[in-house]
């Protein structure tokens, strides 16, 4: 189990990136958050088996209009008590 935090850059708020997060990461059983900032960008914190994870990133990815150009990512401490993935 790993948690990471991960900022997303490129054509990634206004596409339902948030939406296909929400059920990739419920499909693939992963707990966390996402949600939009100022600058464009999507921020997430997910947390689950890494190839899990890597699952999600694929799904999103795989959106029609989702266009990721860059991503920063940082392994983060687990949230032992976390259960779901909720959008922000």
């Amino acid at each position: 189990m790993v948690r990471k935090h991960i900022v997303f850059y490129g054509s990634v708020q206004g596409v339902g990136f948030r939406w296909r997060a929400k059920n990739a990461a419920d499909r693939y059983r992963c707990t966390g958050w996402c949600r939009n900032e100022w600058n464009g960008s999507v921020t997430m914190e997910i947390q689950g088996e890494e190839s899990a994870i890597d699952q999600v990133i694929l799904a999103i990815e795989a959106g029609r209009y989702v266009e990721i150009t860059n991503l920063e990512v940082k392994t983060i401490p687990v949230e032992e008590e976390e259960r779901r993935f909720r959008t922000e």
